[in-house]
């Protein structure tokens, strides 16, 4: 899923060429994209953009007459850039929003359609779809403090929570926890002050960073290479492969359609997390280190 480093260089890259461009009309295909009658998607058609704004992982686009068009990509939703009037091919094309200069292509890759498209009407609208998650770039280190300690969760999903945190998915969760050296498991309410300010720092240093190189990657052009998955980056997608710092094999917590990646060197002293699936398999034979791990994997070779 695009998270804020990935949105905030969409925003860049469609500020250069839709800003002050009429919108000429936009072209659903898909009918699970549009969730809201009210506005009508018509309205939008013939008025000018007249801005652009990150809402959480959303893109909003500003409108004459205080109209919004707010884009979820979701985990497989992309935006590209085309020759006016571009077609959209279902299955992957969901919709195109046109411009007198080109076209905004909206794809999905993913089966289940996910991605949404919302219409509305001033700020109180834009309000309704906000999650309400702290802007950490704009928080202070005691503001963070006290939204990661409102309630007692887990890091990872502390910080992938968009009603706590804005714009922090899956991927930057990762590289986040392995920059402030903490388990994705451990419970927010049981760090210590000094680990919380280590994680506040981490978290501005990580997204920052990697705004700096999606921004250089895209060298200008439209981002078309938007990915979770970023040569670079320290553990998240890693599984098995060295840890940067210290050379540990990097593992992982698989969960549903998501993987944790961590170094259990670098984060959870030696320690193996527990994956869900295989350790309900494994039971009492799931390697609790990774001497035990290494034996096991010994083994069986």
């Amino acid at each position: 899923m695009p998270e804020l480093p990935d949105i905030v260089v969409y925003l860049e890259a469609l500020e250069k060429r839709i800003l002050n461009q009429t919108l000429e009309g936009v072209r659903v295909v898909s009918p699970f994209l549009l969730r809201t009658a009210r506005p009508p998607l018509s309205s939008a058609s013939g008025k000018k953009v007249l801005g652009l704004r990150r809402l959480g992982k959303r893109i909003c686009v500003g409108l004459e007459d205080d109209l919004w068009l707010v884009l979820h990509l979701m985990i497989a939703g992309r935006l590209h850039w085309r020759s006016r009037g571009v077609k959209v091919s279902r299955p992957r094309g969901l919709a195109a929003l046109d411009f007198p200069n080109g076209s905004i292509l909206w794809t999905e890759a993913l089966s289940q359609k996910r991605a949404s498209l919302h219409v509305a009407l001033g700020e109180e609208g834009l309000h309704a779809l906000d999650p309400g998650g702290v802007e950490v770039l704009d928080s202070d280190a005691s503001g963070f403090s006290a939204v990661l300690l409102s309630a007692n969760h887990t890091l990872k999903r502390a910080l992938t929570d968009p009603r706590l945190f804005s714009g922090i998915g899956n991927a930057y969760s990762d590289e986040i926890l392995f920059e402030a050296k903490l388990s994705p498991l451990a419970l927010t309410q049981k760090i210590t002050a000094s680990e919380i300010q280590r994680l506040f720092e981490a978290v501005r240093k990580t997204l920052i960073l990697w705004t700096e190189r999606v921004r250089a990657e895209a060298a200008g052009k439209f981002p078309e290479n938007v990915t979770a998955f970023r040569e670079g980056m320290a553990v998240h997608g890693r599984y098995k492969q060295p840890c940067p710092r210290c050379g540990t094999k990097i593992q992982r917590i698989r969960y549903a359609s998501n993987e944790t990646n961590y170094c259990p060197t670098c984060q959870t002293g030696g320690k193996l997390l527990a994956d869900r699936a295989l350790s309900r398999l494994l039971r009492e034979d799931w390697p609790r280190t990774l001497d035990e791990l290494e034996l096991l994997t010994s083994k069986r070779t």
